[in-house]
């Protein structure tokens, strides 16, 4: 790639940028925990939806994402519902209420406000279990993407051989930028996150807009019908995908049966199931948790979630679409005569080949801020878990909170070294991705759904439907390697909840006033009853949360709303103004339900 001084002064000012960033907020954010974790719960809720949003505009999924579209055109739209994309829709309708009224640190920590005894303290251990294996999975996801992609773009070649160690530029390239991502990050803390992300967001989002425009006036319709198979520029699909791409790139048709995406029907039918539980069981016990925790109230958290739906998904897909466009229309000739072909290279391959000298800088220094804020945000949730649940209310109490700050420190160095590690034998960014959406978060689903939603539902129970989950996601990983992992989420899901059931109905329920204290506090809707029948007798003003089908329909619109923001750019870039029209219409209308029906029955029901 032909990068100019101007280039590499613009990437290493902004390496050099938040370093100072983390060292200048490291003595504020070593005082205690709560500082260090959730900056204290006094950032901005527009701030901290900034952050969230940068969080998830991270490298890897920028590459995937690039490359789904570039194969399944308008359809792929729909691939990123394997996450589900709109859980943030639940959890900005009522989830985060739900969840910021614990006023706790982490997700172990919330767990103790449903559950009691031993089978509660059983719940806490294995939730601090799932959020160190998720954020495992989570590092080596990043350490392959930012690979790939600092060894497409950048001159050298930084391959290390010996004798006793061999290592590819790739993972050379990956191990220096996970460095410098870790230190600022142990440095500062949530703090610190939270001012470099909203940092890159803002990055990212001019990086958008000038690739947008560069292929916006580089790229025509006729161009791009001229490439792709017919079918590729509908949204809407029927059982299969049926693209054909034999005349242009015969290579990708074996790229669509391996993915697994070819029965698109049965799999979206998968997706609508996956996803519905998994958005009801709320965020796992990650950055996103830790966002909602850090709002100053629920109102907050809330308004938070909302926002970073807002400010996201346009942004992103602008980028997405246009270099999109641009591999179709100038990269497909090039492509067609190669033998073999990492599809997932294309995003790096596009910006070295359409991006002009002077803005590769800017845009360079967008995509690695994009990858250090999402790495960040997992490597400063994750260890609160260790050293707040684990350590400093178990394991080792009574330690002073400087202490305990310190812990954080170490537990973010192993979490990223065990990451790192596995990151070096992982195949590719298409089977980690369809591990952690599909099996590892599978296991999650069955157990926290029940924790909303069911009185009976006691700790022993969660502890067994979280571990036979777990088991089950990690033989999936181990032995079932050739099964599609969307597929085998109904397996998980049945025997999580076996273990739900039984680990419940097997042994005496929770403690009555943990459950009161819960449910008043909480008030979620569910199966409650015998609950709302105890706090009637002491509290006669107490109001059944009767909001259950409002919620819906309010999720409804939320999935709809959210992807018309996903998909106008798409229709702006390939230049289908039927399309486009439509969408921004879908955009216009849903916002105004949603402020009807969501935000002012917010506003109205809360008091903080």
């Amino acid at each position: 790639m032909g990068l100019e001084i101007l280039d590499f002064i613009i990437i290493l000012s902004y390496f050099v940028l938040v370093l100072i960033v983390g060292f200048m907020l490291s003595n504020k954010a070593r005082k205690n925990l709560d500082q260090y974790f959730l900056g204290g719960n006094k950032i901005k809720w527009y701030l901290l939806g900034l952050s969230n949003a940068s969080g998830m505009f991270d490298i890897s999924g920028v590459m995937w994402t690039v490359t789904i579209l570039f194969i399944y055109g308008l359809k792929s739209a729909w691939i990123p519902w394997l996450w589900p994309v709109w859980n943030q829709v639940f959890v900005m309708v009522f989830l985060a209420v739900w969840i910021r009224r614990s006023n706790v640190m982490t997700g172990a920590s919330w767990i103790l406000t449903r559950f009691s005894g031993a089978g509660g303290k059983l719940s806490k251990n294995i939730t601090i279990i799932f959020a160190v294996v998720s954020a495992i999975g989570f590092v080596a996801y990043f350490f392959e993407g930012i690979g790939k992609f600092c060894d497409s773009i950048l001159p050298w070649n930084l391959a290390f051989n010996s004798d006793l160690i061999s290592i590819s530029s790739e993972n050379m390239y990956a191990l220096i930028i996970v460095g410098i991502t870790t230190m600022y990050t142990l440095r500062g803390g949530m703090m610190s996150v939270v001012a470099t992300e909203v940092f890159q967001y803002v990055i990212m989002t001019i990086s958008s807009i000038i690739i947008a425009i560069i292929a916006y006036n580089a790229v025509t319709y006729d161009q791009i019908s001229n490439i792709v198979p017919g079918g590729w520029e509908n949204l809407f699909f029927g059982w299969t995908m049926d693209l054909d791409w034999s005349q242009t790139l015969p290579q990708l048709n074996e790229k669509i049966k391996t993915d697994g995406f070819e029965i698109i029907g049965a799999l979206f039918m998968m997706m609508l199931f996956k996803g519905f539980f998994s958005s009801l069981a709320g965020p796992v016990p990650g950055y996103d948790m830790q966002r909602l925790l850090s709002a100053k109230n629920p109102f907050e958290a809330a308004k938070m979630s909302g926002f970073t739906i807002l400010v996201l998904f346009s942004p992103r897909y602008l980028m997405i679409a246009a270099f999109a466009v641009l591999a179709l229309v100038f990269l497909t000739p090039e492509l067609s005569n190669m033998s073999q072909i990492d599809f997932e290279t294309i995003l790096p391959y596009s910006i070295s080949k359409f991006v002009p000298v002077g803005l590769k800088g800017l845009l360079l220094t967008g995509l690695l801020s994009a990858f250090m804020g999402t790495f960040a945000a997992v490597i400063n949730a994750a260890p609160a878990y260790i050293a707040n649940d684990l350590l400093k209310n178990n394991l080792l109490p009574n330690k002073s909170e400087k202490t305990y700050v310190k812990y954080g420190y170490l537990s973010s160095l192993l979490l990223v070294i065990i990451g790192v590690f596995f990151g070096f034998f992982a195949s590719s960014l298409n089977s980690i991705t369809l591990w952690i959406t599909a099996s590892l978060f599978g296991g999650y689903t069955a157990a926290n759904v029940l924790k909303w939603i069911w009185w009976r539902f006691n700790g022993y129970g969660y502890f067994w439907g979280m571990l036979i989950g777990l088991i089950a996601s990690t033989i999936k990983l181990l032995f079932f390697t050739s099964w599609i992992d969307i597929y085998f989420f109904p397996i998980i899901f049945v025997l999580s909840i076996l273990g739900c059931l039984l680990g419940s109905l097997l042994t005496s329920p929770d403690d009555m006033e943990k459950l009161k204290s819960f449910y008043k506090n909480v008030k979620p809707w569910g199966f409650w009853k015998p609950v709302f029948d105890e706090v009637k007798k002491t509290d006669k003003n107490f109001i059944q949360n009767k909001n259950f089908g409002r919620d819906m329909f309010n999720v409804f619109v939320g999935i709809i709303w959210q992807m018309s923001l996903v998909v106008w750019p798409m229709y702006l870039l390939i230049k289908k103004w039927d399309g486009f029209i439509i969408s921004i219409l879908v955009v216009i209308i849903t916002t105004i339900l949603l402020k009807k029906f969501w935000y002012d029955n917010l506003k109205k029901e809360e008091n903080y």
